[in-house]
């Protein structure tokens, strides 16, 4: 079951797929096939790295290297083989590190090059995609499992060069048992084999590789990482949820312009959902997450949900329980009033990162075939989310099936995660939403490359 996310093909973000990738074989990986798994961690040094550059330079004729053809955003040109590798992989985090306390400037993804520059400018001609650091992020979630990977471009900016994301449903039958079930954890372990894979074949300067809600929660959570590092070869850390909320601002913080005076920001995933509210009306800072006044995180999301009432046959009577239940949990978040003089301003909004509002934002658009281009930062204004809720909630299951922006993936979790938005929007009533298609993994590629400091020393 691919997401139909950033990452499950991710042709328009960055760099594509399909791009070139560092020459060279990749080192002993997944044991899915009887070979040795290396753990490879976002919290640690990667197993060996070298790549093998063996044939790289072709025979020369009258002294030139000789050209080969190579494609480059549809246009044929000619390269010569001299290609070099990607940066040297260095050692990343230990899993017991904290935090770190001030996140960085958020990230954005890079907008396809400008027209280069007449002679006489004087502008700096950027490093070749092959030299540039490269940083991963994956996380796995109790719906999804996701994994990018991308190098930094300009301030603050990086390109996509790799990506993947799966539903994976880990979660699933957690609320009612308190333990990650065992088709549950295989779909899980496959799909971060495949992860995996392409982390070793890269040459992966630093990583952070997280799970969330299902792992902090479940009473197997610990084993059941242990089984990933075993047989996918991966290290992930359990982060708190105040980590999670501080990255998924950190991840967005680009789709806040720079005359807005305030943001709720809401993430809701399959487990729990977080919110963070964020005051901009003092001096700005870069650092988006520095503004955060209050967060909450719900122990409640669309997994969670729609296993206590029900997701197939959802009633108006159901339905309305659901944002009842979510209600309830809002009431006790004693932060929750710390926005309440920036409701009425025109340059307050809300700003919501999850399938649920990118779900929306689809059916809105009326796509035939989700696209994130035209997803990621759109703004919907309050009558059209009430008009996209209500046609939700007055389709039946086969109904949500037959809608390419749900899917069968998607059609029995959709009005759970429906229900969690209007109870927000209920608290913070907001003429506008913007949506993302973004979220924990930008945040976390922001926050590492900044650590590194690649933007400070102007590398990309």
């Amino acid at each position: 079951m691919e997401d139909h996310d950033a990452g499950a093909g991710a042709p328009e973000v960055g760099v594509s797929r399909g791009s070139p990738t560092p020459s060279g074989q990749a080192s002993p990986s997944t044991g899915r096939y009887g070979r040795q798994v290396q753990p490879w961690s976002g919290n640690g040094q990667a197993g060996d790295t070298s790549h093998d550059h063996k044939g790289q330079n072709g025979p020369h004729q009258n002294g030139k290297p000789k050209k080969r053809r190579k494609r480059r955003r549809g246009r044929k040109v000619f390269a010569r083989d001299e290609t070099r590798p990607l940066a040297a992989g260095a050692s990343v985090p230990a899993a017991n590190e904290a935090p770190a306390a001030r996140p960085p400037q958020p990230a954005a993804y890079a907008p396809p090059p400008s027209a280069p520059p007449r002679p006489g400018q004087g502008a700096c001609t950027p490093p070749p995609l092959q030299e540039l650091p490269v940083f991963a992020a994956l996380d796995l979630g109790t719906n999804n499992c996701r994994l990018l990977v991308a190098v930094p471009t300009r301030h603050g900016q990086f390109r996509v060069i790799d990506a993947f994301s799966r539903i994976v449903r880990l979660g699933e039958g957690l609320t009612a048992n308190g333990r990650l079930g065992d088709a549950a954890m295989d779909r899980a372990v496959e799909a971060l084999k495949i992860c995996g894979d392409k982390l070793r074949n890269r040459k992966v300067r630093k990583a952070r590789l997280i799970a969330t809600e299902a792992c902090r929660t479940a009473a197997n959570g610990v084993e059941f990482l242990e089984r990933v590092e075993r047989e996918a070869g991966l290290k992930l850390e359990i982060i708190d949820r105040q980590t999670e909320a501080r990255l998924a601002v950190s991840g967005c913080g680009s789709l806040v312009e720079r005359d807005t005076q305030g943001v709720v920001l809401f993430d809701i995933g399959g487990g729990s959902s977080e919110i963070a509210l964020i005051d901009l009306t003092g001096q700005r800072s870069p650092r988006l997450a520095n503004h955060i006044v209050s967060w909450t995180s719900l122990p409640v999301g669309v997994v969670s949900l729609a296993e206590r009432f029900g997701g197939r046959t959802v009633t108006r009577e159901i339905f309305g329980a659901m944002v009842e239940d979510v209600a309830m949990r809002l009431r006790a978040f004693d932060g929750r009033d710390r926005l309440s003089h920036l409701l009425a301003s025109p340059k307050f909004h809300l700003l919501g990162t999850s399938g649920t509002v990118t779900t929306l934002a689809g059916v809105h658009l009326d796509l035939e075939r989700y696209d994130r281009r035209r997803v990621d930062g759109l703004w919907m204004d309050r009558d059209s989310v009430d008009r996209m809720v209500e046609k939700l909630v007055g389709w039946d299951f086969q109904q949500r099936v037959a809608n390419p922006c749900i899917g069968a993936d998607r059609a029995d979790l959709v009005l759970a995660g429906c229900a969690i938005l209007e109870a927000i929007r209920a608290v913070w009533p907001s003429e506008r939403l913007r949506v993302a298609d973004r979220g924990l993994r930008e945040g976390i590629l922001s926050e590492l490359m900044a650590d590194d400091g690649v933007w400070r020393r102007g590398r990309a």
